[in-house]
């Protein structure tokens, strides 16, 4: 959550936008279409070059991606740039062909080597226009946990009308971006440490406490890693937490998409601690749910009480 925040500020300030949009097409610059993508949509080679140490490396050759054509809109990944100031980074042409609205192009959801990782992308397109934008990754936690080589983008496109949130989607679409061909991806699968706490793991999901820090910026915060098992979305969340007997609630949420994990963190405010004479964080306590994000009649897949001794 403290990243997805982190973002989300950082863009406000900097002014960056980035749009995305998703639905199947017939045809594409490159011959490949979002259908076909699954096999061809980024080709690459293994030519490999040469680095000081004598090992050889694999070489991004992408020829582009068309993932959306239809009537009302478009969307081509033209380049990929994993050295981007901004980070890993797919560049990208959107094309509104509407004659009188304005669309919305998004990234519902996107993960990294079935990592979810979220680029929050979004922007607008007036009607009849085009816009060449990009989707950069900036999310440490992948970084600091192995994954500096992307091998499987998958992204959900959403593209629809930015003045009538009731209207039907123009588009909707998941697509995979293998930068060195899909032969050559590869699933990201995390090794358990000592200091793990398996604080469930069942048919639908696994939540490990991974460890604590006091963080100068988001106060105190507890790390996990969760694993969604399940077809659906679901999202994680806490009710009537408290801190060494005092009601405190943190700020989190999560959502992972079906099938994927992620690195979360839930934290509380340092001043809402010292409000209550809390110096030393001895005892966390909080009713944890886990759910489908997409229907809230059906039954939780967790909902019990967590106790944890940091």
């Amino acid at each position: 959550m403290r990243k997805k925040i982190a973002v989300i500020m950082a863009l406000a300030t900097l002014s960056i936008s980035v749009a995305a949009c998703g639905s199947s097409s017939e045809s594409s610059d490159s011959g490949s279409t979002a259908e076909e993508e699954t096999v061809s949509d980024t080709e690459s080679s293994e030519a490999a070059e040469e680095g000081d140490s004598g090992e050889t490396a694999p070489e991004i050759t992408f020829e582009g991606l068309t993932v959306v054509d239809n009537e009302e809109c478009s969307i081509k990944i033209t380049e990929i740039d994993p050295d981007d100031l901004w980070g890993y980074t797919l560049k990208a042409e959107f094309e509104n062909k509407s004659s009188d609205k304005t669309y919305m192009f998004a990234v519902e959801n996107a993960s990294v080597n079935g990592v979810s990782s979220d680029p929050f992308f979004a922007s607008e397109v007036a009607a009849e226009k085009k816009s060449n934008e990009e989707i950069s990754f900036s999310d440490s936690d992948l970084e600091e946990n192995g994954i500096d080589d992307f091998t499987d983008i998958e992204l959900t496109f959403r593209v629809y009308d930015s003045d009538d949130w009731e209207a039907e989607d123009v588009a909707y679409e998941t697509v995979h971006v293998y930068p060195y061909g899909k032969e050559n991806a590869t699933a990201f699968v995390r090794e358990s440490q000592e200091t793990d706490n398996v604080i469930v793991d069942n048919d639908y999901v696994t939540v490990i406490v991974t460890g604590y820090e006091e963080d100068d910026l988001w106060g105190y915060t507890v790390n996990m890693y969760l694993v969604n098992k399940t077809d659906s979305t679901v999202m994680f969340g806490v009710d009537e937490a408290s801190v060494n007997g005092y009601m405190a609630d943190p700020f989190y949420a999560e959502s992972v998409p079906a099938g994927k994990s992620a690195f979360s963190a839930m934290y509380w405010d340092d001043s809402e601690l010292e409000e209550n004479g809390i110096t030393t964080v001895e005892e966390i306590e909080f009713q944890l749910r886990a759910y489908d994000e997409d229907d809230w009649e059906a039954d939780d897949y967790v909902n019990e009480v967590v106790m944890l001794n940091p």
